[in-house]
């Protein structure tokens, strides 16, 4: 196989962040291939209300350009679970801006840590289906906090050229525990023995617990550079 079908390695995650993964992967050697299993859809008719709001908690980059796109409100203090999103939110042009740097768990304890200062309730916008209980954790704690939905991530076609690329992919990248469940349903019928699956988190791989395939990788923090870390160098 000629290094060049070898170093393939495919991408899962919805866009915008397909592509911004995409030119990392190709920065370090490997050959991306841009298929997301999901899409992420705008919720219609949503209306916010931030009155009585001290700050947003994000928990991904995708909450905060739904955020931005619909709200001009840029004076809050935003709590983001990790870089990548505390830099969408800079970008958006939020100037204060303190990042988790972790999973949702850190993100809930910065937030615990600052309430001080902190007069008003936490408001977490994001997807309709969240990843972990940011609003319990808080609320268990006594911060005062709520969730609103923003968008919502829906299944996507990889297309067919994915499935005749197979055969010759090293590796699958998953983002999320929706991208785990997305992959697990095309591998369903399409046993891949030899493709390394390469997860951010331990939650993301487990829909694939029962899925044909090669060896299993799972990044030591959710991150996206600690996922990347996992593919290590491209074939020769």
């Amino acid at each position: 196989m000629s290094k060049a079908s070898s170093a393939l390695v495919w991408i899962t995650r919805a866009e915008p962040g397909a592509s911004a993964t995409a030119a990392r992967v190709e920065a370090a050697g490997w050959t991306p291939v841009v298929a997301p299993l999901l899409a992420v859809r705008v919720l219609p008719d949503v209306t916010l209300d931030l009155t009585d709001v001290a700050a947003l908690a994000f928990t991904s980059a995708g909450g905060v350009r739904a955020f931005a796109a619909i709200s001009p409100v840029r004076d809050r203090p935003v709590f983001a679970v990790g870089e990548a999103t505390a830099a969408a939110a800079r970008t958006a042009g939020v100037e204060t801006v303190f990042s988790a740097d972790g999973d949702v768990s850190d993100l809930a304890a910065l937030i615990i840590d600052n309430r001080q200062g902190l007069p008003g309730k936490i408001l977490h916008p994001g997807a309709k289906s969240l990843a972990g209980d940011l609003v319990g954790d808080l609320t268990a704690a006594g911060v005062e906090a709520g969730a609103v939905a923003l968008y919502e991530t829906v299944p996507a076609d990889p297309g067919e050229e994915v499935a005749s690329l197979l055969g010759g992919l090293d590796s699958v990248l998953v983002h999320s525990p929706r991208a785990g469940e997305a992959l697990a349903l095309f591998l369903a019928d399409r046993p891949a023995p030899h493709l390394r699956l390469i997860a951010i988190s331990a939650a993301a791989a487990a829909p694939l617990a029962a899925c044909k395939v090669g060896e299993r990788r799972i990044a030591a923090h959710p991150r996206e550079a600690d996922l990347l870390r996992c593919l290590g160098d491209p074939p020769a």
